[in-house]
């Protein structure tokens, strides 16, 4: 669950992308009303995605050791603003309507630009500049369509079948449930649903596998600012010249 978020959304956008308190306050089997852990983790999902709005965080170890992270608001009415960082790279990305306005840092630009002719003199102009594009054309639009990005939680429904309950504990105060399995190549996923009000994920770690890492989910139904930076930030690729 969390490395497909950021695997299929993170790092495809670099390359071009509150801890857990002491827990066993009470029994996995006294949430919920004695639903099934299967039950738990479906309800969660269906929360999750019919929210309004929330904030993404996170990260995830690849292969060789390169660390992929993000902090995105995003909500269902065209609406995004968030950090991606990776391969040593660190973007901003808004998103306002239709429009997307992506700001790279030197080294996200010569990631994205490797191997075209003019990229130095393109990164120079580029440079503490919002570039602006429609969607599809970013490589961002996974994060800042909320809907898709939250569908990528969900691509796999046998990964939420089989788990068990684990004990509760907190998350920024709130009370959680934990959900667990173990995958036969070792790998551990583990879901922590809020017991409380809508049974939201706030938290999703995977130990273990080729891309552990976490993914915390905060905010919910809180307004997200993003507003379309000034004219004179802004620049058309078309017109950077060589």
């Amino acid at each position: 669950m969390t490395k497909k978020v950021f695997l299929a959304v993170v790092s495809v956008s670099l390359g071009a992308t509150a801890l857990v308190g002491c827990g066993g306050e009470k029994s996995g089997d006294e949430a919920f009303g004695g639903k099934s852990a299967d039950t738990i983790a479906a309800d969660a999902v269906k929360a999750t995605r019919d929210a309004k709005s929330l904030r993404v965080t996170g990260n995830a170890r690849q292969k060789g050791g390169n660390e992929i992270g993000l902090d995105f608001h995003v909500d269902d009415q065209d609406r995004c603003k968030g950090t991606m960082t990776g391969r040593g790279a660190k973007a901003d990305v808004l998103q306002v309507g239709q429009q997307i306005y992506v700001r790279g840092d030197k080294k996200f630009w010569q990631n994205s630009l490797q191997g075209r002719p003019g990229t130095d003199g393109a990164i120079e102009q580029l440079q503490g500049k919002w570039v602006k594009s429609e969607q599809g054309q970013s490589g961002t639009e996974g994060m800042c369509d909320k809907q898709a990005f939250l569908a990528s939680l969900d691509s796999d429904k046998s990964e939420r079948k089989g788990l068990k309950k684990g004990d509760t504990t907190e998350i920024d105060g709130k009370s959680v449930l934990a959900l667990e399995k173990k995958q036969s190549d070792g790998e551990k996923v583990t879901m922590y649903v809020a017991t409380e009000g809508e049974p939201y994920i706030l938290k999703a770690v995977t130990e273990g596998g080729d891309a552990p890492g976490e993914v915390v989910l905060s905010d919910y139904g809180k307004k997200v600012e993003a507003e379309a930076p000034a004219d004179a930030d802004v620049v058309d690729p078309k017109k950077i010249s060589s």
